[in-house]
């Protein structure tokens, strides 16, 4: 019997989540494709890329852990099936991430010139600036496509999202190849190029999502409360008090990861350069397992909404389960291929070698950023945030930077020290969660 309830389960998390890791995977290709057409035009403005990402990404992940409040709300709300209340958290979801975005976009531009004081290279600093400038520009549209996004996967609708995010990445593509290489008579951009293409196509994504939303039949009984009268300060309240602590999470995970990366131009423009090949493909399982996530979110949320907290327990651990299964099946893709891929990205042996031993050490982290991610995606479901904070910040800058600082700078492992860093890091974080998981989850069930 409690085979076949898994079963059921697998199944349930599978219809939610694929559509959610193609979506993720959309917006993660973005960048993949930014550093492999980038990487054709040197070392330079691929380490460039490096350094520009890692600062953005703190910016991305802050916005983005605020928006992702908005899905458990719904979820809950979709389970007791009030409809004046998921009206409601729309209105104030999206004008939430509006703002937010506006004063990220601001607080970036303002601060992007004080990169110099963390000792990279000259010339890679120069290459960065401009390119960073306008991928925090972006973060206005890319809020609004968030809001109107996490809106649908609260009502467990994930696909056009998915076909969204595939439309945009195609049209990144396109756009990438006419302002980097300079093609269909622009002039050559090079890596300010790879920049306006991806603000382009989140404006696209912006304008698709709000569409969908604002006109589909489907979504006719939640529109009725979206007036600006209608505007709360108790929902945008419940919206940041269940948000920032996701986000001051998500910043010190990612932050760990650029640190890494600032750590690493220390060393120099070759060791970042083949740092940013690794991380590019490590992201991508990254964004897909965080797919898995994003149903297990969902599947918990509205569990916890009808009270089945039996149901709720075995959907956070089914895809748990899931997380583990796919991540192992991408350190295996990544060991297979870890000489193939950075030539894929730059032609540049001494770059090859170090990234080719970097994704060795990204493949044996898979099954512990597999489950730390999915983790966290069950506990958003419960509405935990603030221990998973603590647990990031215990993972990652407590224990994960220093050894990789130990490993890199006092035993001379070089970059491998600061990745070998991270996959302790990532293994306390895996294993803390779901006790935190396996705890909470117990706790309600016995009620």
């Amino acid at each position: 019997m409690e085979t076949a309830t898994y079963k059921e389960n697998f199944a349930k998390n599978f219809t939610l989540a694929y559509p959610v890791v193609l979506s993720q995977l959309g917006h993660i290709l973005v960048s993949v494709f930014d550093s492999l057409m980038v990487g054709q035009t040197g070392t330079l403005p691929l380490a460039a890329a490096s350094l520009g990402n890692s600062i953005f990404t703190i910016v991305l992940v802050f916005g983005l852990g605020v928006s992702y409040s908005i899905t458990p709300l719904i979820a809950a709300a979709d389970g007791r099936h009030n409809h004046t209340r998921i009206s409601l958290l729309l209105l104030n979801g999206l004008v939430s991430n509006v703002l937010l975005g506006i004063v990220l976009f601001f607080a970036g531009y303002f601060f992007s010139p004080y990169i110099t004081v963390l000792d990279q290279p000259a010339r890679v600093v120069e290459l960065a600036i401009p390119y960073i400038n306008i991928l925090f520009l972006s973060m206005v549209p890319l809020m609004v496509f968030q809001a109107f996004r996490q809106f649908a996967e609260g009502l467990s609708l994930t696909k056009q999202a998915m076909y969204i995010s595939i439309l945009a990445n195609t049209l990144n593509i396109f756009l990438n190849y006419l302002l980097i290489f300079g093609k269909g008579g622009f002039e050559p951009m090079g890596l300010v190029g790879a920049g306006w293409a991806t603000l382009i196509s989140r404006i696209v994504m912006a304008i698709a999502m709000a569409g969908w939303v604002m006109y589909a039949k489907r979504f006719e009984v939640y529109r009725h409360f979206l007036r600006l009268r209608h505007l709360s300060f108790i929902h945008i309240y419940r919206i940041f008090k269940l948000g920032l602590p996701i986000s001051v999470q998500m910043i010190f995970e990612m932050g760990a990861f650029g640190f890494s990366a600032v750590m690493i131009g220390w060393l120099g423009a070759t060791e970042l350069a083949a740092h940013q090949i690794a991380i590019n493909v490590a992201s991508v399982t990254y964004m897909m397992a965080s797919g898995i996530a994003a149903a297990a979110t969902i599947r918990v949320g509205n569990q916890k909404g009808l009270g089945n907290f039996r149901a709720m327990r075995m959907a956070g651990y089914s895809n748990l389960a899931m997380g583990v299964l796919f991540m192992i099946g991408s350190g295996l893709l990544m060991i297979l291929c870890n000489e193939l891929i950075p030539m894929l990205y730059i032609d540049d042996p001494q770059v090859i070698q170090i990234a080719s031993g970097l994704l060795i050490i990204a493949a044996l982290f898979q099954i512990s950023d597999g489950v730390q991610v999915v983790g966290l995606g069950a506990l958003r479901g419960l509405e935990d945030v603030r221990i998973p904070s603590l647990i990031s910040l215990l993972a990652y800058w407590v224990i994960g930077l220093p050894i990789g600082y130990f490993l890199c700078f006092k035993a001379d492992f070089g970059v491998n020290g600061i990745w070998l860093g991270l996959l302790i890091g990532l293994s306390v974080a895996a294993v803390l969660l779901t006790l935190r998981f396996r705890t909470l989850s117990n706790r309600l069930r016995v009620r």
